[in-house]
């Protein structure tokens, strides 16, 4: 798309980002009135050490409490702050209802998370108004029936849109137009634009880029030499040239990467402690890859630390794989040819990358025990069918059971676990 082609189809869109207000405090005081007026925080389980702020009501964002950070900190900053536990149930009820709600007005409604929407209204303007009319519908029919308040910005892209959501909440509708986008966007720190995250910040700030004025100010080439294609992105979109359009209900976006990661009730000391996490983790992502017709060729492993410093690691396979066996021998000979113990672990992450379709043909070798994997493969596949009938505790591997069974006793060790492999 050339770029004046570009600039006249951005000017006649109409994006909205809507954003749910402290959602999950909003919902939990909705549930209790009592807590109506106070400071309050939902907070992960400090047994589980997830033991972070997940949400706040507005009353305890002014005493700077924020989301992400440990209670302790939280309290320290706001002593009478009163914490409850997350109920997720609730959650998904009420994002639900949200959405209908949006589906009113257009049946392009993309979901960015279970609180924040994008709706491209642009067809609808001639049955409902314009962005803003449309906007103010939208507050005023989600606080007669759900009780709950959003943030609205009405803009012709998806990410100024959300920009325009953060800029003044709560239950306010923001406008960041065609015409005064440079005035409104360009003075923002860089890490306020959706993509840009902490080390991006960082590469740009060795180059005196601190503001979107100074990212949109530069050369598109120097942008990709700094930061390859996604700088390329970053300057369009700077510029309102970006041509990313909201999804449709039945669109599904293709699956990139398939992981699943745990935070420990206990620190890992040890590489037999990690092997039993990886391969717990690996058996769900291995099903999920099954699931959607995918094969791995690479291996991604996070590994955060006790002081909450994560590190990814990855690697190839030797063949496109959806066994849960490979994905974890793989996954711990990552972790052992790379972690050197200076400290304990507090979580792992397991990710399959660079998918495939598992009908791709692909090549072996004359090493290749194909027997073998075929054979591996038929067992998972033969578990996956004992599971869908009779539930997933029907069967287990011993590693997963005992983790299972051990996961919250202080100090265990896991050494009577045989060892896991392609070829066990």
């Amino acid at each position: 798309m050339s770029e004046f082609c570009t600039e006249q189809f951005n000017k006649r869109r109409t994006i909205l980002h809507c954003d749910l207000n402290s959602f999950f405090a909003s919902v939990e005081v909705k549930h209790r009135p009592e807590l109506q007026g106070k400071a309050v925080a939902v907070c992960g389980s400090k047994e589980d050490r997830h033991g972070i702020v997940l949400a706040k009501t507005n009353e305890a964002k002014r005493f700077g409490v924020k989301t992400g950070e440990a209670i302790w900190q939280a309290k320290r900053k706001c002593p009478d702050l009163i914490t409850v536990e997350p109920h997720y149930r609730w959650y998904d009820e009420y994002s639900v209802a949200a959405r209908e709600i949006y589906y009113r007005y257009t049946d392009q409604v993309e979901s960015f998370g279970i609180d924040e929407c994008w709706l491209d209204v642009t067809g609808s303007r001639l049955l409902f108004g314009d962005g803003v009319e449309i906007a103010d519908k939208l507050r005023e029919d989600m606080k007669r029936e759900l009780e709950l308040t959003i943030s609205v910005g009405v803009s012709f892209n998806k990410i100024f849109a959300k920009l325009g959501s953060d800029m003044k909440k709560p239950d306010a509708t923001t406008v960041i137009s065609y015409d005064n986008f440079r005035e409104k966007v360009w003075p923002l720190t860089v890490d306020e634009m959706m993509g840009i995250g902490p080390a991006t910040k960082r590469k740009l700030a060795k180059h005196g880029i601190y503001t979107l004025g100074h990212l949109a100010r530069l050369d598109i080439e120097l942008c990709k030499h700094m930061l390859g294609k996604v700088g390329a992105d970053l300057w369009l979109s700077v510029n309102g040239m970006g041509s990313d359009r909201v999804s449709d209900f039945f669109y599904s976006y293709p699956v990139k990467s398939i992981g699943r990661g745990n935070t420990f009730p206990h620190d890992l000391v040890t590489n037999e402690e990690a092997r039993i996490r990886l391969y717990f983790l690996a058996e769900d992502v291995a099903y999920r890859l099954r699931a959607e017709g995918l094969c791995a060729t690479k291996v991604q492993i996070c590994i955060k630390n006790e002081e909450l410093i994560c590190r990814d690691i990855q690697a190839p396979l030797p063949y496109p794989t959806q066994s849960w066996a490979e994905i974890a021998e793989k996954a711990y000979e990552i972790f052992i040819n790379n972690y050197t113990w200076k400290k304990n672990v507090r979580a792992l992450t397991v990710r399959a990358i660079d998918l495939v379709p598992d009908d791709m043909p692909y090549q072996t070798d004359f090493f290749c025990d194909q027997h073998n994997r075929e054979r591996i493969m038929t067992r998972e596949l033969s578990v996956d069918k004992i599971r869908a009938r009779y539930g997933n505790s029907a069967i287990e591997t011993a590693a997963v059971f005992y983790y299972r069974q051990n996961a919250h006793e202080p100090g265990d060790r896991f050494d009577s676990l045989p060892k896991f492999g392609i070829r066990s």
